[in-house]
């Protein structure tokens, strides 16, 4: 069954809509959809290794325009939504701390979690809500976006018939791992 569902995948990657949902999937990825773009990223570049980097720039667009919406979820709807609750629990010197804290190392926070499997949506809404400076944001999530997407379909340019050779070889353990990784990131989002 898991060995269907990978050829199907492969020849959904290869159909003419597919950079379009690549787009949308990559767009809400970075503000409220919780899967990750490489789910379609991967399989559409090794169905055509040779468009990996087109794919990888549609990923990167689409994704920083998710992560402005995602940034304007967390500075419009924080006051709305949370603001309220911080004020009931007497939590406004604490949310305060936080927006100082994340003024001087937000920056790191974008480019190093923009490059891991941890949802890059949390990372959008946090900067909205702390009032993160927005050029900075958007440029920001250009490069550590650009930097994860570009390096996957780099490799998936090059490797890509040994990638799907290992990964036909060893469907099982590379989806094992895959979802282990997923497991990880929320893990480790859970504990920061």
């Amino acid at each position: 069954m898991l060995r269907r569902f990978y050829h199907r995948v492969l020849a959904l990657a290869a159909s003419p809509r597919a950079p379009l949902w690549l787009a949308a999937i990559s767009f809400a990825e970075s503000s409220f959809f919780p899967i990750p773009p490489d789910a379609l990223l991967v399989p559409m570049a090794l169905a055509r290794p040779e468009r990996a980097w087109r794919l990888a720039a549609i990923c990167t667009v689409a994704s920083v325009l998710g992560g402005i919406l995602g940034y304007y979820i967390g500075y419009a709807l924080f006051d709305v939504l949370a603001t309220p609750l911080l004020r009931a629990y007497h939590y406004e010197a604490a949310f305060a701390r936080f927006k100082d804290t994340y003024a001087e190392y937000g920056l790191w926070v974008i480019l190093v979690k923009g490059l891991t499997p941890i949802p890059y949506k949390i990372v959008t809404i946090a900067s909205g809500a702390a009032s993160f400076n927005f050029p900075l944001f958007v440029a920001a999530s250009v490069v550590t976006r650009g930097a994860r997407f570009f390096m996957v379909a780099t490799l998936l340019h090059f490797f890509g018939e040994q990638v799907r050779d290992f990964i036909e070889r060893r469907l099982t353990l590379v989806t094992t791992l895959v979802a282990a990784g997923i497991v990880f990131g929320f893990v480790v989002l859970k504990l920061i």
